[in-house]
């Protein structure tokens, strides 16, 4: 987990997203790009705008455009004072869901801040982005970042694919903490009814791995294990949780699974999550 992707929603001050992913790119030596995203000039115009409107329109785009590229300089700076020796900037005109669609492939992990007020209407909005972007993204709560540990790490576990895939991409954290807790849930139930034999064991394979968790059965089922599984990991004192994002399209609608909504909209703590 080398290339850490941030989309940060400013680059007058640096936004949440920005700070939690640019100093965990120091903590594991990785790398940083840093992303700002702002919309066409068309989208700000009005549908029926006069020629005038739309040129000053587009100025106005232009000169936000010209202001971005100018921050690049900015923030090399500022990740390398916390110590990123490789950082890079990019800004990019289109829809902010597409812009980082495209651009996390070239990345090992997007870090993301929920912020309803100005970038997520919805937890759809943000699962729309979680469920189709390809790679594991943090997303990071609306509160202060301090100091980013990897220390202690919860892991979401119901034997589900994309606990598996979460618990995968993880694995450079995981490696690094020095207290692991599995959280384990009841199995969800599979789409397609295959029976493993045996069936897969999650304890060897982080064994494997160097990772010896400690476990804790859950006992709670349905809407009320995404509330759990925010209580034990807050008991832990986790700095990150690790979970699998479950979800389906439903014609031009996201369907998200209820724990996996419950903790994207209501985590205190940093959650990384892969479909």
């Amino acid at each position: 987990m080398y290339d850490i992707l941030v989309n940060t929603i400013n680059f007058e001050t640096w936004s949440r997203d920005a700070q939690y992913g640019t100093r965990l790119a120091a903590l594991v030596n990785g790398s940083v790009t840093g992303l700002y995203a702002y919309p066409p000039p068309l989208y700000a115009a009005p549908e029926f705008g006069t020629p005038e409107v739309i040129e000053t329109v587009v100025g106005m785009s232009r000169i936000l455009e010209a202001s971005a590229l100018g921050a690049g300089a900015a923030f090399v700076d500022w990740a390398k004072s916390l110590g990123v020796e490789q950082a890079t900037w990019v800004v990019a005109q289109g829809d902010l869901r597409d812009v980082l669609s495209r651009i996390a492939c070239w990345h090992d992990l997007l870090v993301v801040e929920r912020d309803e007020d100005r970038t997520w209407s919805t937890p759809e909005d943000l699962a729309g982005l979680i469920l189709s972007v390809g790679v594991p993204c943090i997303v990071v709560p609306p509160r202060p970042v301090g100091e980013v540990s990897l220390a202690r790490i919860a892991i979401a576990w119901n034997g589900a694919p994309e606990a598996i895939r979460a618990v995968h991409s993880a694995l450079p954290l995981l490696k690094r903490a020095e207290d692991v807790l599995l959280l384990r849930g009841a199995p969800r139930e599979p789409l397609r009814d295959i029976a493993w034999k045996p069936p897969f064991d999650i304890d060897a394979y982080l064994n494997r791995h160097g990772v010896q968790p400690r476990s804790l059965e859950l006992k709670t089922t349905g809407r009320e294990v995404g509330e759990a599984l925010l209580e034990h990991a807050g008991r832990f004192d986790a700095d990150l949780l690790v979970m699998g994002a479950f979800g389906r399209s439903r014609f031009s609608e996201r369907v998200l699974g209820g724990a996996t909504r419950h903790v994207l909209w209501k985590a205190s703590l940093p959650v990384l999550f892969h479909h």
